[in-house]
C-alpha cells in the first residue's frame, strides 16, 4: 500500500490538527476575526484578513497532502514556517504551556514541527 509508510499514522494525525484548526473558522467567521482583530491590529492593515484566510487554506491544503502522501516536504515546510511565525507572535509571549503550567504556550507548536521535520528527513533504509 503506497500510502501507508512509517509516517502513515503521524500524517493522519497532523492532518486531523490542522482541518480541524482551519475548517470551524470558515464557518464560524474566525478566519475573518483573527485578520481583522488580530493580524490588521499587529500591523497588517489592511491585509489581515487575506493572511488569515491564505494561512488557513495552506493548512487545508497541506492536510490533503498529508493525506494523499504527495508533496510532503513542501507541504511540511509551508506548515512549519506558518507554525514558527506561531510561536514568533503569539504563544512566545505565553511561556512553553498550552494547559497546566501556562495557557496558548509554544509547546503543542513545537510538538508539531518536529513531527513535520521527521517528514522533511524520513529514515528511508
Amino acid at each position: 500500500m503506497k500510502g501507508f509508510n512509517n509516517t502513515f499514522v503521524l500524517r493522519v494525525a497532523v492532518a486531523i490538527i490542522l482541518l480541524m484548526h482551519s475548517i470551524p473558522g470558515i464557518f464560524n467567521n474566525g478566519i475573518n476575526d483573527f485578520g481583522n482583530l488580530y493580524l490588521n491590529q499587529a500591523g497588517f492593515s489592511p491585509l489581515g484578513v487575506p493572511i488569515a484566510w491564505a494561512i488557513k487554506i495552506s493548512h487545508i491544503v497541506c492536510a490533503a497532502c498529508f493525506l494523499i502522501n504527495r508533496y510532503i516536504k513542501p507541504a511540511a515546510l509551508v506548515t512549519i514556517l506558518v507554525l514558527i511565525m506561531g510561536i514568533i507572535m503569539v504563544h512566545f509571549k505565553e511561556g512553553w504551556f498550552v494547559v497546566g503550567g501556562g495557557r496558548n504556550g509554544v509547546e503543542f507548536n513545537f510538538l508539531l514541527i518536529c513531527v513535520l521535520i521527521t517528514f522533511l528527513f524520513p529514515n528511508n533504509r
